[in-house]
């Protein structure tokens, strides 16, 4: 029977073993020692053709082989005791050969895994509270409570009608209100949210109510609700 000798990458003598066995579709249990080592010469003569080094450890193991080969050829003496066991030569070979597979398995599988983490990035993980903007509003807050803490102010003091539109020289700014505030709650250190509107005009609320969420959000105050629609009370970030 001929067969076809190609020469192929090897990671060493039991590889190439491993690769002739299951081209021949042997059992690795029951290894023909001498088709094995008869296919596994012929490659060592087509490297030496073919000019290439051959590595100690593939004569080596030619070596092993041709002495398992030579021992399961001698006759056997007809005075053996039938019951002795006898090793079979071919028993650490097949060993090997079972071990360098289950590693060389697992080898495959290390490298897919290699070769799909290759596909990823990581970062290496950094504080990111620098860039989370601080909002001095409590978890269970809304801006729609404060919106409700004004309205239910105008209910009391009847300002459902228009407010004043009437034209003055007083202008008001978000900055000069925050500074008024700011001294506000320096004296009290708490303040309740309805009381910083003691100016009832258009204006003066809008830039009151901008005012109040500006230094919220830049950690100036902090806006606190002991209950769903209770007060609402600012307080000093201090506080």
């Amino acid at each position: 029977m001929n067969y076809m000798i190609e020469i192929g990458n090897f990671e060493g003598p039991l590889d190439l073993l491993l690769h002739l066995i299951k081209q021949s579709e042997m059992d690795i249990f029951d290894i023909n020692i001498e088709m094995i080592t008869k296919q596994y010469l012929e490659y060592i003569e087509k490297m030496e053709e073919l000019n290439l080094n051959i590595a100690s450890e593939y004569l080596v193991m030619a070596a092993e082989l041709l002495e398992i080969k030579s021992y399961t050829l001698l006759p056997k003496h007809k005075n053996e005791v039938e019951d002795d066991y006898e090793d079979d030569p071919r028993e650490k070979l097949i060993s090997r050969l079972l071990e360098y597979e289950k590693y060389k398995n697992i080898t495959t599988t290390f490298k897919e895994c290699e070769q799909e983490r290759m596909k990823m990035y990581s970062k290496d993980p950094f504080d990111l509270s620098s860039l989370v903007e601080n909002d001095n509003i409590e978890e269970d807050f809304k801006i729609d409570d404060l919106i409700n803490a004004l309205n239910k102010m105008f209910e009391r003091k009847e300002l459902e009608k228009p407010l004043n539109t009437k034209v003055t020289t007083k202008e008001y700014s978000v900055a000069e209100r925050s500074k008024q505030i700011k001294n506000i709650l320096k004296q009290k250190r708490k303040v309740n949210f309805v009381e910083l509107f003691d100016i009832y005009s258009k204006d003066y609320i809008v830039v009151t109510f901008l005012s109040v969420l500006n230094m919220a959000r830049n950690n100036d105050l902090k806006i606190i609700q002991d209950k769903n629609f209770g007060n609402i009370d600012i307080i000093s970030v201090g506080d």
